[in-house]
């Protein structure tokens, strides 16, 4: 056991001074410095305990109180021998007592437990240091058995008798000097991020424990700090007690003087229009903020790409080197907006001579919207295909069902106007056009079938092979019925045959007619009718100006008020539902108009009565008198 090291043999004599009483002489002490061996007593001789040596029991020491000189016969100098026995057993508990907060000693590992590291201090019992001060930053142990290690002593001891001792103090203390000399010179230090705790991190230095506030870790909030354990950074160290045992740093004040120094080379060759190399720091949906060196610049969404981007981190991610031109610097508000797409020619300058109209082009589906897709044929060249330009079909709903995003497609260029950066594609163009054949499979006058797709209040749609629609307006349903609305006489989905009324190819129009099936019986009456005929009809409604009569079936003709006069001149009230004998006074064939009178009826009436008078149906007489007339008239005439 070595009693003697340096912290133990600069305190000997005062320790010495502090285990022997004034009035004695100091024989036990040179015996321990001159010959620390003859001072130990023999295997044979029994050592007294420290209760003995102080002679609260025995009688010699009361002689001595006395005033019994110490060295007086045998019996004094067994009581010399038993007071130096105590002395060391003192000097031993002194010794280790003084290895106190402020001093560091030498110890050697013996052995690793689960809690603790037993340490050999060389004293009358070994150490214990918590195992969790003997662990690195992965959870292993940084010493093994044999190791030499510095502590320091703890307070207490353990309940087996094992002395408490402290690695991290002793680490703390030794390293205390050169985070004093950092902290006085204003130098850096390295750490090491052991732990987040509340309102920051918590950094190793060399043993000592330090204090990294949130708001220091960075120039910018940092918003996982979990995620920095382990780390080893610079930092300064900003505030300083020993006495305490507090130190805090910041890793930030590092990083602005970094950044205020890289700033002023960069502002050296910051201009307009030169061209620099950064670092993407973030990203935002409207661009991508560069550090070039200290001061950080906007490169902004549409000054990336000739092309149309969703977001930045479609070209550019954070860390990455990217070279920038400077388009404007604004050196009052140290505001700098970067490009990165006028590093390159811009594609759009000749874009009519590489993509003429009429040119097979391939591109790749970017976009697709309510109204087309976008394809993209290079590098910041996009054409639009609209809806209408996807295919000859009508029927499509939306672009989605027939191209998606990423899509391979072959289109045709419509027109190119690089002053707008607009190019028209059209993709039923590399298809033939099936109406222009359309004459040859459907003349007009042919009988044609189809299902109804689409009803609308002009008319209903009737699909006649894939792509092809005609359209029966709601005047070509019925001959004789007065259609108001399509669905009055057809449903969705209804098959129906049809007669081709026209064909417009380059409108994409197609006319069909349903009641063009059945025979016109307005062509059937005109055929039959005369001006002059009578009649029999019905009253079907009534107007302000006449009523509509129904001659024959699917046939209407208007009686005028002025026309509707009974025999004796009188206006006649025409009521729905009545029938009357009418004659027809006007016929319009192209217009399908038929003009009826009541009045002309009973003219027609006195005329033939007239004619009969003038001319009597009796052909055996030769000469008719007066006197006959007047007889035939009171006989017949008064019946009729």
């Amino acid at each position: 056991m070595n009693l003697f090291d340096d912290s133990t043999a600069r305190n000997l004599d005062s320790s010495l001074e502090t285990m022997t009483p004034a009035n004695d002489t100091h024989t036990g002490g040179s015996a321990v410095l001159d010959a620390p061996e003859h001072a130990q007593p023999s295997a044979a001789e029994p050592i007294a305990s420290a209760n003995d040596t102080h002679g609260n029991d025995r009688p010699e020491n009361d002689n001595r109180e006395n005033g019994a000189p110490e060295n007086s016969g045998p019996e004094n100098a067994a009581a010399g021998s038993d007071d130096f026995a105590a002395a060391l057993h003192s000097f031993e508990t002194e010794t280790e007592e003084s290895v106190g907060d402020d001093h560091v000693i030498k110890g050697r590992v013996v052995k690793l437990t689960a809690t603790h590291v037993v340490v050999d201090i060389g004293a009358k019992s070994e150490g214990m240091v918590p195992i969790a001060e003997a662990l690195d930053h992965d959870g292993k142990p940084k010493f093994q058995p044999g190791d030499e290690i510095d502590v320091m002593r703890d307070k207490g001891e353990t309940e087996e008798g094992y002395v408490n001792l402290s690695h991290l103090k002793a680490q703390r203390l030794r390293s205390w000097d050169e985070i004093e000399r950092a902290y006085n010179e204003k130098k850096p230090i390295q750490g090491v991020v052991v732990e987040r705790i509340k309102g920051g991190l918590t950094l190793d230095i060399q043993g000592a424990r330090a204090f990294l506030p949130g708001s220091q870790v960075d120039l910018r909030p940092i918003r996982n700090l979990d995620g920095m354990k382990g780390q080893t950074m610079e930092v300064a160290i900003i505030k300083l007690n020993k006495k305490r045992g507090n130190i805090v740093v910041s890793r930030k004040q590092l990083l602005e003087g970094e950044q205020a120094e890289k700033r002023g080379k960069t502002l050296e060759h910051l201009e307009e229009g030169s061209v620099l190399t950064g670092i993407v720091k973030n990203l935002t949906e409207y661009g991508a903020f560069v550090d070039m060196g200290g001061i950080d610049g906007l490169l902004h969404i549409t000054d990336m790409s000739w092309g149309r981007l969703t977001h930045p981190r479609d070209l550019v991610n954070v860390g990455d080197q990217i070279q920038v031109k400077v388009l404007k610097y604004d050196k009052e508000k140290q505001r700098v907006s970067l490009g990165f797409k006028q590093l390159t020619p811009d594609p759009w300058l000749d874009a009519e001579h590489r993509y003429p109209v009429g040119a097979h082009v391939h591109g790749r589906v970017i976009s697709v919207t309510d109204y087309g897709a976008f394809v993209e044929l290079e590098q910041g060249i996009e054409g639009l295909v609209h809806v209408s330009e996807m295919t000859w079909s009508k029927r499509m709903k939306h672009p989605s069902k027939l191209v998606n995003v990423g899509d391979e497609v072959d289109c045709v260029v419509l027109s190119v106007n690089p002053t707008e950066r607009r190019i028209s594609l059209g993709m039923r163009q590399l298809a033939s056009n099936p109406w222009d054949t359309l004459h040859d499979k459907y003349p007009v006058g042919a009988t044609v079938e189809g299902r109804v797709r689409n009803l609308t209040e002009f008319g209903a749609f009737i699909e006649i092979e894939d792509g092809i629609d005609g359209l029966v307006h709601v005047s070509n349903l019925s001959w004789t019925t007065r259609v108001k609305h399509p669905s009055e006489v057809l449903k969705k989905g209804d098959k129906v045959k049809a007669v081709i009324l026209a064909i417009e190819p380059d409108k994409r129009r197609l006319s069909l007619g349903v009641k063009q099936m059945q025979p016109d019986v307005w062509d059937s009456f005109f055929a039959q009718h005369r001006i002059g005929d009578i009649v029999h009809g019905k009253v079907l409604r009534v107007a302000n100006f006449g009523a509509f009569v129904e001659i024959a079936e699917g046939i209407e003709g208007l009686c005028h008020n002025s026309e509707a006069i009974d025999a004796n001149g009188q206006p006649m009230h025409l009521e729905p539902g009545s029938e009357f004998d009418f004659k027809i006074i006007k016929m319009n064939q192209e217009e399908k108009k038929v003009g009826l009178s009541i009045k002309a009826v009973g003219e027609e009436a006195s005329r033939q009565e007239v004619e009969s008078y003038k001319h009597p149906s009796s052909s055996s007489s030769t000469s008719t008198t007066i006197g006959d007339l007047i007889s035939w008239k009171r006989a017949g005439g008064d019946s009729n």
